[in-house]
């Protein structure tokens, strides 16, 4: 769904009536949000929406034990973790295949060529 689109246009007004709706309740309102984020992110592929899920999943339960957490050390490896798995996510889907082609080419230019296909992935960018 692009933000120049009539899906858009209807979804956003859509969306902010029912939240307004919902009104003090806090978690209606919350779980209202991460819904219409899901159906957002998942209206241009569905197929990434466990990326998304996943990426939710991480940061929660870290944000969760982040609070619960007293000491400096423990909180720090906790944030590592989910830069780690977010950054690794965004990573692995912006540079894989231009690190798999560049191999390919490394080898090629040694005169051992290797062809390992790409796999073309695209960046879902949410």
């Amino acid at each position: 769904m692009l933000f120049n689109s009539i899906d858009f246009a209807v979804f956003l007004p859509l969306v902010f009536l029912i939240h307004w709706g919902l009104g003090r309740s806090f978690k209606a309102q919350n779980a209202f949000l991460l819904l219409a984020s899901m159906v957002f992110y998942g209206w241009w592929d569905w197929r990434y929406l466990g990326l998304v899920g996943f990426s939710a999943l991480v940061d929660y339960v870290v944000g969760l034990r982040l609070f619960r957490t007293a000491g400096s050390g423990r909180r720090k490896l906790w944030l590592a973790l989910s830069l780690t798995s977010n950054l690794g996510l965004l990573g692995f889907f912006k540079y894989f295949d231009f690190f798999l082609a560049s191999f390919n080419e490394a080898f090629t230019l040694l005169g051992r060529p290797l062809d390992f296909g790409t796999l073309g992935i695209v960046l879902p960018v949410g």
